[in-house]
């Protein structure tokens, strides 16, 4: 059976390396951003449109706290643009069922879950600080997609123990 070349994999493999340098360039923003908070705050409070007769310090404090998040989120993303790189790799080799890529699979779940409960704290935090005078609406909080990939990122990855296992049973019978 001839195979069937996708497009997929090479237009990954120039994607990922430019989601990789976007993802440490938005964490630099994020974290030049954080230190503006602390340079220039009343005029960081009226661009943000954060009414004058409205207490600051809660909402400095939590706009900082989840700025800190939103840095924290970067190496994580890396882990998974790293572990996906690594899985595309044995892919464009025809090898993707090895249990090197079982494991990349469970650290990306892993990795996951932690963005998705990072995701809640960050969510808390924007409800916790928002108000009449000042609504903050994040795109953060919880995710039915979010939650479905963690579950499938995990089932994926046990496919792929399952995988390597039969791959090498076979091999061993041959």
């Amino acid at each position: 059976m001839p195979k069937n070349p996708s497009t997929a994999l090479p237009i990954a493999n120039v994607v990922l390396p430019v989601l990789i340098v976007v993802n440490w360039v938005y964490g630099a923003c994020i974290f030049a951003l954080l230190a503006f908070t602390f340079v220039n705050e009343p005029w960081f409070m009226k661009a943000i449109h954060v009414p004058p007769e409205t207490e600051p310090e809660p909402i400095m404090t939590g706009l900082r706290a989840i700025a800190a998040l939103g840095i924290l989120a970067v190496p994580l993303n890396y882990v998974i643009l790293t572990r996906l790189r690594g899985i595309l790799g044995t892919v464009g080799r025809g090898d993707p069922f090895v249990l090197v890529n079982a494991n990349r699979l469970n650290a990306i779940a892993r990795t996951l879950l932690a963005l998705q409960l990072l995701s809640l704290v960050i969510g808390g935090i924007g409800k916790a600080i928002s108000s009449p005078a000042f609504p903050l609406h994040l795109d953060a909080g919880f995710s039915i997609n979010g939650w479905l990939s963690v579950i499938l990122t995990f089932v994926l990855a046990r496919v792929f123990a399952e995988g390597a296992l039969m791959r090498e049973d076979l091999e061993g019978t041959v």
